[in-house]
Parts: structure tokens; C-alpha cells; sequence
């Protein structure tokens, strides 16, 4: 027996799609079906990858009993986050106003126009840790339904103002004192003893770690060098405890989505795409042995295990997979025991092994299983050799037990990050199968998402889904297009770019210069979303300052620079008082305040242009394009205009705050 969801596309709807539950997808149908029948809606919203979400679902939604009350009292949506952004955004909104937190899966109860009058989480099966069962809660708010409706008109009505209210934004340029008052407030919020930021659960601080890289890099002198070091241990304590820690893969590469205690030791095992495009880029920009290997071992994991047959990047693998007793067990693909160490590696390498990788008698996971943490990179080039075989062994042992269930579906956003940190990969590490896999992936977009001139949010199998693309989607792909131009010079990745930024100013603009996350002749929801901070990736306004300035860098057009600079004064309040959720503005202002930084490689291919580009590359939030002179498409990137070799030998013409500065020949004397 399955319900309507066995026609979605969603992998996390389809999870759902046997449930006894009368699920419908969002949409019109569902509410006019609860008016009928007089009935609230109930919304329950969740994501494949979620854990919580598959234990609920096994709790209750598989249960037959939870089921018919379900089925008697509501009529029942369910939602995937990723899939509609929008309509998660607005009830997250109302569930933190109402319980003060947040997160996933998300249970709210609504009424016939859709404003919410009951929102939590997760709600066990039995009354527990001071929570009331879930069958419980069906059945006192439908009470409240049917015997007080008053109240529940109240309630909708309040918090549906409350929703609507859209207070009017401060506006105001980020300074140079403002950057360095962000780097104190993180300084005080750093865990010296681990890196990154906060308590636990501990996220991977992607946003704020480029912030953090281009405010040490910057050109010019600084007044408070005491900051200055700061900053710089602070990103490079971060990069190393995150690289060795158990929220990496050390095996298969790639990153788990957070840690669950402070010294980075478990992870919430789901592995997301659009973590590792993130910490793709950032280690790939970080000029060391570790940022180097960290990146090409990510690059290598969404290649392997996250590429989709269109050539695309799927969402995510999962947090559960079944353990050797054929039970669903979070981390039993990727924990550990001294014994199993020895079984697949013999004796004296398992026990070295189990040292190198912090493998205990007592474990560091659960039922006596670890995590492996990479205590230490050998310097040794035997012991190298030796971590080698021991990873690839252990990577077929690993390959016997049952992998996690894939979320298949492309997101046009997180492709567009995957785009962004393949082609950082590829162009600083000189691995060309990285910037072809991003120019695949940006093909998909173009030729399966963009419908009748507007972008659509996802995709699978390489059929387009119904739902339009939002904000993040607009902004992510146009700046994975334009960091695509620079990585191959190709001229269409312009042009398509700028298709989508104009579309997003016609459609999306605010009247204070800033964006929403959705378009004005979108699905009218409750409220129409609007996100200033930073979550697990940039928020949509942020994406856009990025992509406005690089394309305004690259063409010379004003106004795309002054849309950037309007959005990011939206964004200013933000970036002082919560620097942690801002990181990806901060970067914005740290690139803005230098132009950002434009270069134009120019010369015959070969190893001198290779390594003026490299250089080039290098500049912290540089805007950098090569091609040889009097190329084909050259005039199509106007940074490529009027631009020749000196003296017979590849040049690099620097342009910084409108300001442009002789060509050089010598990669030093570019990088000063």
C-alpha cells in the first residue's frame, strides 16, 4: 500500500511514501481538502539525511494507531526542507517564536489559511524527558479545535502578524573597524583548546574561516598586529583540528555535518553537499600540505560518492546505515573497534593503526566503537607510504558493510557551491578532472534547471522538479558560473550569469536594496522570507553581494556593484553583533574594500602564465580571468580587454579600488 507521496521526486517524501499515514505534498489540494473536512493541517517538515526525522517516522508515522488518529483529525503534509526553503523558512520562523528553538523534524499545526497556532519538533511515541507523546499532542490540539475555536483564531492570528511584520532594516556600510570588532567578538567566542567556534554541537565554520583568511591576507599595513595573529591562529587552529578530527572522513575523505561534543570527536555522521563544496574551497585556498590534501580528498569523495549519472552533485548521504546485525545504526558505516582494525590490517598494522587513529579498548563512539581521528600526518615518507596502504585497506574493508542511503536529488544551489569549490580545487591544485566535473555539473543547470528563461530548485534522475528556484538558488549558481568563467575562460559562464543576477534584481529586490529569498510573483506564503545570517551555507543576500561584485569586477558595470554594496549594508548590523553567522558578508566587505582585487593573466599558455596565475589565485578574494592574446571570446570578458604580453612574456595587470597598476612578468612581484 503507498499514500500520494509515491508520485514525488523527493527522495525524503518517497522514504515516506508506504506510510499508513494520508500524506499529501504542499500545495492548494491539501488545504481546500482540510476546509472541506473542517480540519487543521498538519505540517511535518524533515530532510532524507535526518537522523530525528527517521526515528519519528519509525516511531509514529509508521505505526498504524499514531497513523489513524493522524488520519481522522488532520490532513497531513509533508515537506522536504530542501526541496521548499521557502515554505521551511517561514515555520521555522514561527516554531522558534513560539518554542524559542528550532530544527528537525519539524511539527507544526495550522489552520486553513496556513498561519500556524502550534509548532515543536520532535515528539517521541511515548511520554519522555519531560515531552509529551505525539499522540498525545494529536489529541489535545484537535480538542482545542473543535471545542475552542476562538482561541485557536487567537493564536493563528497573533503569530501570523507577528510573521508578517517586517521590521524596517538599518542600513549602513561595514568598515574597517567594524572587520576588526568581528574578528574580537569570534576571538571570544574561539575554543583554544579545539578550534572553531561556540559549544557543542560544534558546525564546520566554513563562512567565517574565508572571512578569517582574507582579513590576514589583505594588502596594506594593519594598526593592531596583536589582532592580526589572532585571527591568523584562529584559522589555522581551526583548519588542522577540523582536518584530523572524527568529523572528517579519514578514510574516504569528506566531512560529516557537525560534531557532536567540542573537541570535534563524533560526528552527526550525514555527509552534505554543501559542507563539503564549502570546505572544498576553503582548504583549497589555504596554502599548506594539509589544505592541499584536504581538498583533494574532498574533491575526490564528491566525485566518487556524490556524483549523480547527469553530472550533477546529490544531496547528501545519511547519518544510518544498517550494522552488522541488519539494524539501522547512525555511524555504523564509519566507527570502528581495535578488533576490526586487526581483522582487516593483521596484527602490528592494526595496533598502529588503532594509536594513529585513536581506536580504544573502551571507544570514543557508542557500544564500544571509535570514530578515527587522524592523530598526526607522518612526516615521514615511509609513514606515509604505510598510512596509505592502511587507508586503502581499510577503504575495502569499509566497502563490505551496507553504505548509507544517498539523497540523489540536485539542488541547484549546493551545485552551484560544488561548482564554486571545484573550480578552486582544480585551478590551485592543477587538476583539470576537477574544473571538467564543475563544468558538467553547470551544464546540468543550464540545460535540465533553467525553464523557460527562470531557474528551478531541483532536479533528479534529470527530470526537473515543480518548485522554483529561490534566492540561494539564483545567487549560488551565478556565482559558481562566474567562478567557472575564471577557472576556464570560457565567455558563456558570463553571460548565463548575468541572466540570472538580472532576473534576480527584477524579481527578488526589497525597496531598502536588499533581496528575498523569494521572487515577487512566487507561491504567497504566511510571510515572504527574508534570511540576513549565515546558516550551514551563505544565506541568499550574502551569495549575491559576492556574485554583484565579482561580476561588476569582471565587467566594469556599476550598477551590479552598487546593488552589492546596497544588499551589504542590509547585511551590516549582523556582521558586528553575531560575526559567527555572518561570515560569509564579512567576506564581502573584506573583498569589497580592496575593489576586490582584479587580474587579468595574459599570455601563451605554458608554465610562466600557469605560474603568474597561480599566483594570482592566491590573493585572498581575487577576481582573476587568463587567456592568451587576441583569443577567441577575450573580447567577451571585458577584464581581458586591451590587455598584451610585455616585452614578449606572459603578463598579470592588477586593478585595485578603480585603481590599475603596472602589468608584472614575475609572480613575486605580483603577490606583492
Amino acid at each position: 500500500m503507498v499514500n500520494r507521496l509515491a508520485n514525488a521526486t523527493s527522495p525524503y517524501l518517497l522514504q515516506h511514501a508506504q506510510n499508513p499515514v494520508d500524506w499529501w505534498e504542499w500545495g492548494p489540494e491539501a488545504f481546500a481538502e482540510a476546509k472541506r473536512r473542517n480540519v487543521p493541517v498538519l505540517l511535518s517538515v524533515g530532510y532524507a539525511a535526518c537522523h530525528w526525522c527517521h526515528v519519528m517516522a519509525h516511531e509514529s508515522f509508521e505505526d498504524d494507531a499514531t497513523a489513524a488518529l493522524m488520519n481522522d483529525f488532520y490532513v497531513n503534509i509533508k515537506v522536504d526542507r530542501e526541496e521548499r526553503p521557502d515554505v521551511d523558512a517561514v515555520y521555522m520562523a514561527a516554531t522558534q517564536a513560539m518554542t524559542g528553538h528550532g530544527g528537525w523534524p519539524m511539527t507544526v499545526v495550522l489552520d486553513h489559511d496556513g498561519r500556524p497556532f502550534f509548532a515543536g519538533t520532535y515528539f517521541p511515541d511515548q511520554p519522555r524527558h519531560g515531552q509529551p507523546a505525539f499522540r498525545q499532542v494529536l489529541t489535545s490540539l484537535f480538542d482545542a479545535w473543535v471545542k475552542r475555536p476562538d482561541d485557536i483564531e487567537a493564536a493563528a492570528g497573533q503569530i501570523a502578524a507577528h510573521l508578517s511584520t517586517e521590521a524596517a532594516l538599518a542600513t549602513r556600510q561595514i568598515t574597517d573597524e567594524d572587520l576588526d570588532t568581528a574578528v574580537r567578538i569570534l576571538a571570544s567566542e574561539f575554543d583554544p583548546m579545539a578550534g572553531g567556534f561556540g559549544g557543542a554541537p560544534k558546525f564546520p565554520p566554513s563562512m567565517v574561516v574565508e572571512f578569517l583568511r582574507r582579513y590576514v591576507g589583505r594588502p596594506g599595513p594593519r594598526v593592531d598586529e596583536a589582532l592580526l595573529r589572532q585571527a591568523r591562529h584562529m584559522l589555522a587552529r581551526t583548519l588542522q583540528a577540523m582536518a584530523g578530527s572524527g568529523m572528517y572522513d579519514q578514510l574516504g575523505g569528506g566531512f560529516a555535518r557537525y560534531a557532536v561534543d567540542l573537541g570535534w570527536v563524533v560526528p552527526h555522521f550525514e555527509k552534505m553537499l554543501y559542507d563539503n563544496a564549502q570546505l572544498l574551497a576553503v582548504y583549497a585556498r589555504t596554502d599548506s600540505d594539509t589544505g592541499r590534501r584536504i581538498a583533494a580528498e574532498t574533491a575526490d569523495f564528491l566525485l566518487r560518492e556524490l556524483l549523480t549519472a547527469e553530472g550533477g552533485f546529490a544531496s547528501a548521504l545519511d547519518a544510518d546505515s544498517l550494522n552488522a546485525s541488519g539494524e539501522s545504526e547512525e555511524g555504523a558505516f564509519y566507527a570502528w573497534t581495535p578488533a576490526e582494525l586487526v581483522e582487516a590490517l593483521g596484527h602490528s598494522r592494526g595496533e598502529w593503526a588503532a594509536e594513529l587513529f585513536g581506536v580504544t579498548a573502551e571507544g570514543t563512539f557508542e557500544h564500544g566503537t571509535s570514530t578515527l581521528q587522524l592523530r598526526h600526518f607522518p612526516s615521514d615518507t615511509h609513514e606515509q607510504a604505510r598510512l596509505a596502504e592502511v587507508r586503502a585497506r581499510l577503504l575495502d574493508a569499509r566497502a563490505q558493510r551496507t553504505r548509507p542511503h544517498r539523497d540523489d536529488k540536485v539542488v541547484a544551489a549546493w551545485n552551484g557551491l560544488a561548482i564554486s569549490g571545484l573550480c578552486a580545487a582544480g585551478t590551485l591544485l592543477d587538476r583539470q578532472e576537477y574544473v571538467d566535473a564543475a563544468a558538467a555539473a553547470a551544464e546540468l543547470l543550464l540545460d535540465v534547471h533553467m525553464v523557460d528563461g527562470r531557474l528551478l530548485r531541483v532536479s533528479r534522475d534529470g527530470a526537473v522538479g515543480r518548485h522554483a528556484g529561490v534566492l540561494e538558488d539564483y545567487a549560488c549558481v551565478a556565482m559558481g558560473y562566474l567562478d567557472l568563467l575564471q577557472a576556464t575562460g570560457d565567455a558563456r559562464w558570463l553571460a548565463e550569469a548575468k541572466l540570472l543576477l538580472d532576473d534576480a534584481l527584477a524579481r527578488f529586490r526589497a525597496e531598502d536594496g536588499g533581496f528575498h529569498d523569494t521572487a515577487a510573483d512566487a507561491e504567497a506564503l504566511v510571510s515572504r522570507p527574508r534570511e540576513l545570517g549565515d546558516n550551514a551555507s551563505p544565506c541568499g543576500q550574502s551569495m549575491m553581494v559576492h556574485a554583484l561584485a565579482t561580476y561588476a569586477a569582471l565587467t566594469g558595470e556599476g550598477s551590479y556593484r552598487t546593488a552589492a554594496e546596497e544588499t551589504l549594508a542590509v547585511l551590516a548590523p549582523l556582521s558586528t553583533r553575531s560575526p559567527r553567522f555572518a561570515g560569509w558578508s564579512l567576506a564581502a566587505a573584506e573583498a569589497l574594500r580592496d575593489g576586490p582585487v582584479e587580474v587579468a593573466v595574459v599570455g601563451r599558455p605554458g608554465a610562466e602564465r600557469d605560474a603568474l596565475a597561480l599566483a594570482a589565485r592566491r590573493i585572498p578574494g581575487a577576481v582573476v580571468v587568463v587567456g592568451a592574446p587576441g583569443a577567441p571570446g577575450a573580447t567577451l570578458i571585458p577584464l581581458l580587454e586591451q590587455r598584451a604580453e610585455v616585452d614578449g612574456r606572459p603578463a598579470a595587470y592588477v586593478c585595485r579600488e578603480m585603481v590599475c597598476e603596472r602589468p608584472v612578468t614575475e609572480p613575486a612581484d605580483l603577490s606583492r
